[in-house]
């Protein structure tokens, strides 16, 4: 059977047995902390286990896409992936054992047809109900292994989970396979029982602390390896001889020149590439980008590692595109998203390995230097520092340092490299946060508890003064003049967060007025309002009304729910992998960073604009819902990266059906067509596969179409034209203008070379070589080069050195022509000792050479030094 086949086969059987097909679900796992990839089967299930959403069936069977970044290092023997696909049948609270073994059993031996004879069945070491039922099948008792927990319990996926006991199917792939001993039985590790299929009885739910409890109705996950399964149905020993692989396999022996089964080692590099070049469709595909954290530095490493492994098969080109193709071609009518992504995955490979390539070379050399300077000091450890280094600055991860130096006896200090790292990601946070303002505290000893934001729906609110700060002390009182931070017991003022500048306004009360000049949130959720006492005074305990600046709020939420849309739209057009980086919020812009390769071309710039303001006209009504964070995750509302959330979150919608839903605790218009316009105003790069993207909207919009506006009236006067004449009257002047660059250019050169012959009579013989040392008119370098070439060739045998001041600089040429060359006259070192008297410096070839200096009034000293330079350099031993 093939691969497709036995795929197919699975899913019909439970489909026959009332269960629903669920398509595979990303390998990014949805509202699940614990897991930095889906790794098994029941990963998408597991809120359906553990009682928090309700399944669409109590009956589920799927085939899941999955990823074990575990198993890297084991890639390339017989059986270990870290991309793989997993068929599996799900009962939430339905069936249990009796069913679930009873029909694995049916589908081995009838629908695939294993013998009988061929299987070994494992459970856990105390489960006799599943004893029972796999002796009611009439499988033979000595065919029933018992073992601990290590073997026969699983889960959970991640660090807390439902898990449960197992029982195992196993498939005897014979003697010839494995360790060959008599005494060989299921457990042994030496390959020749393969593992078919894996029952797991979920029981339990297991905490962070290892506890387990019962769940309210024991459940079955079961899953079966489909690449394992295909190597016992199309009788192979390897996943990698199986229809899943050989067309990579192909492909690779193809561009590489090489036969695979023709050298072990050559075999292995085939396997891992082939292995890698899948991970990396279906990571990409799913929306994951190289990257120096989580799931990206998984995808990064995986291409860093093939195309090593390529280079020593003698690939010497990027080559991971071909592969990517391949997978792409083979896999994409099971998992549509490979085709449909095809050009980003293609683009986002391309990229990598470029981009490796370009620092692969020099970072093998700088390894080879390491190693052998610790060799020379009779070590063979490399350290954490400098593996950090070669990862950081030239991006060898680190498991590739230990892979190359590992082959000539060396270790690595992994732990000194992860204090390294530690200190990396530190940096890394502050730079990906975006500080609108100083960072503040409570006083030490000031006990307060959260206060009560109110502003979601008023921007007025009384309230009680419940502490004042001055210098980050608490006062009893503040008066006129004076500077404060007011902590009031409930406000509408927003405390700066989440990149969303803090609200500014005034708090009143019958003794005084408080100008708010910004909001700042501090620990515990306890917000600040800084300003000055404006009138009278202010006490703690005092009633007080806080008025908020109505007209900034409104910018700022204009500003707000813009860059929501921008973010949908970035995603429309770039494509899912768009993950929010940073943002700022202020009254007058809005700034956004995202995840992407590539710099934004003026067409998708243009696209992505388009969408913003056609939902903008849309008038889409803008709401909010508070929800639990898993449930909210799973109903596909989007987390801020590297955001910690509370187990309630607020969720901001937009329309209905909702095109855009975020977590988010920022403030909001109620519709969309409130922001009125959206202008795109610059889109930059502000470090690898992170690009910042500048807008304005509302008020800030119209500003800036009325200065361009104005600037494009300017430019009409100074032109004399009419406003839409404008790129016309513009595109003539530059091309007139690069006609008299030419013309410039050309009276330049021939006045050059004039010059250059009124210049030969100066010419002068010094210790029997011709020396020619001049001051010019004020010229270009590359008039000087043309000068100095004319000079060489009528001199045939001269050196020649020439001086100017240009753009108040001086400027220094020489040229030496080869028969002096070859009589070691370098013009290089000639013209570093005439720059110096300028304080300047250059240098160049033997033949030509060009310097700049500081001090343009010692231009004439410097030519005179042209002569004592040529006879010391005759007294140095030149002929």
């Amino acid at each position: 059977m093939t691969s497709d086949q036995i795929r197919a086969a699975f899913l019909a059987f439970f489909r026959e047995k009332g269960h629903q097909v669920i398509p595979s679900s990303s390998l990014i796992p949805k509202g699940d902390p614990t897991l930095l990839l889906t790794s098994a089967g029941m990963v998408p299930f597991k809120p359906y286990f553990l009682g928090e959403e309700l399944p669409p069936s109590p009956r589920l069977v799927s085939c899941q896409k999955c990823f074990r970044a575990t198993d890297i290092d084991a890639v390339g023997d017989p059986c270990h992936l870290t991309f793989f696909e997993m068929l599996g049948n799900f009962s939430v609270g339905d069936y249990f054992k009796a069913e679930a073994i009873s029909w694995a059993w049916q589908f081995v031996t009838r629908r695939l047809g294993l013998p009988a004879e061929r299987l070994w069945i494992t459970i856990f070491v105390d489960d006799d109900d599943a004893f029972s039922c796999w002796r009611k099948l009439g499988v033979a008792e000595g065919r029933i292994l018992r073992f601990g927990e290590k073997e026969n319990f699983w889960g959970p996926a991640g660090d807390s989970g439902p898990c449960g006991p197992c029982s195992e199917i196993l498939y005897d792939l014979g003697e010839g396979v494995g360790c060959g001993r008599p005494s060989c039985a299921p457990g042994c590790d030496c390959g020749r029982f393969s593992e078919v299929w894996n029952l797991v009885f979920t029981q339990y739910n297991q905490d962070r602390e290892s506890k387990r409890i019962l769940l309210p109705k024991p459940n079955i996950d079961t899953g079966m390896g489909l690449e394992r399964t295909a190597a016992i149905m199309q009788g192979k020993t390897s996943v990698y001889e199986t229809d899943l692989f050989t067309p990579l396999l192909e492909c690779i022996a193809a561009l590489t020149g090489r036969k695979y089964g023709a050298d072990n080692d050559n075999d292995n590099n085939m396997r891992i590439i082939a292995e890698h070049s899948r991970g990396v469709a279906f990571l990409i595909a799913d929306g994951v980008i190289p990257d120096n954290e989580g799931a990206g530095y998984v995808l990064r490493r995986l291409l860093r590692r093939a195309a090593l492994l390529g280079r020593r098969l003698g690939l010497d080109k990027p080559f991971l595109v071909k592969t990517a193709e391949t997978t792409i071609q083979q896999m994409g009518h099971i998992y549509p998203e490979l085709v449909k992504r095809r050009d980003f995955i293609l683009k986002v490979t391309r990229v990598e390995e470029e981009k490796f390539e370009q620092t692969l070379t020099t970072g093998l050399e700088l390894l080879d230097g390491i190693m052998e300077k610790a060799a020379s000091k009779g070590k063979n450890k490399i350290s954490g520092v400098e593996a950090f280094n070669l990862y950081d600055t030239y991006g060898f991860p680190v498991e590739l340092t230990v892979e190359i130096t590992a082959g000539r006896g060396f270790s690595v200090d992994l732990d000194g490299f992860e204090k390294e790292m530690e200190k990396q990601r530190e940096r890394a946070r502050q730079a990906h946060k975006f500080e609108l303002g100083e960072e503040v505290g409570l006083p030490a000893g000031l006990n307060l508890k959260a206060t009560t934001f109110v502003g979601y729906q008023n921007l007025k609110n009384k309230s009680a003064i419940i502490s004042i700060l001055v210098g980050n002390k608490p006062v009893a009182r503040v008066g006129e003049g004076q500077k404060a931070g007011l902590i009031l017991e409930a406000t509408p003022f927003y405390g700066e967060m989440g990149g969303q500048a803090g609200d500014s306004g005034q708090i009143k009360s019958s003794s005084g007025k408080f100008v708010v000049t910004d909001t700042v949130r501090l620990p515990a959720d306890v917000i600040l309002h800084r300003g000055y006492v404006a009138e009278g005074h202010f006490s703690a305990g005092d009633m007080v009304e806080a008025i908020v600046d109505e007209e900034r709020r409104l910018d700022i939420a204009r500003n707000h729910t813009a860059t929501h849309l921008l973010q949908f739209a970035l995603r429309q057009v770039l494509g899912e992998h768009v993950q929010q980086r940073g943002s700022l919020v202020a009254p007058e812009r809005l700034r956004f960073d995202l995840s992407h390769l590539v710099a934004m071309t003026e067409a998708e710039i243009k696209k992505v604009q388009h969408i913003v303001s056609e939902k903008i006209r849309d008038n889409l009504v803008v709401y909010d819902e508070e929800l639990p964070y898993k449930k909210a995750i799973a109903k596909g509302a989007i987390a801020l990266f590297d955001e910690k959330y509370g187990d309630t979150v607020r969720v901001l919608r937009i329309g209905k059906p909702s095109i855009s839903a975020e977590l988010c605790g920022g403030t909001h218009v109620s519709s969309t067509g409130e922001i009125g316009a959206f202008y795109i105003i610059g889109e930059s790069s502000i470090g690898a596969g992170l690009r910042r993207i500048e807008a304005v909207s509302g008020r800030g919009a119209e500003e800036f179409i009325d200065k361009r506006l104005a600037d494009l009236s300017q430019t009409a006067r100074y032109l004399e034209a009419e406003l839409d004449g404008v790129p016309g009257k513009v595109h003539g002047l530059v091309a007139e203008l690069g006609k008299e660059r030419k013309r410039a250019l050309s009276l330049e050169r021939e006045l050059s070379l004039r010059i250059a012959e009124s210049l030969l009579s100066q010419a002068e013989v010094v210790s029997g070589v011709t020396v020619l040392s001049a001051r010019t008119p004020s010229l270009p370098v590359a008039a000087l080069r043309e000068m100095g070439d004319r000079l060489r060739e009528k001199l045939r045998s001269a050196v020649v050195v020439l001086g100017t001041v240009y753009e108040n600089k001086p400027l220094f040429l020489a040229a030496v022509t080869p028969d002096l060359v070859a009589r070691g006259y370098h013009a290089g070192e000639i013209i570093k000792q005439v720059a110096g008297v300028t304080g300047g410096s250059g240098g160049g070839k033997a033949s030509f050479a060009q310097a700049g200096g500081r001090d343009k009034d010692k231009l004439d000293k410097a030519l005179k030094l042209v002569k004592s330079v040529i006879q010391k350099s005759v007294a140095g031993g030149n002929r």
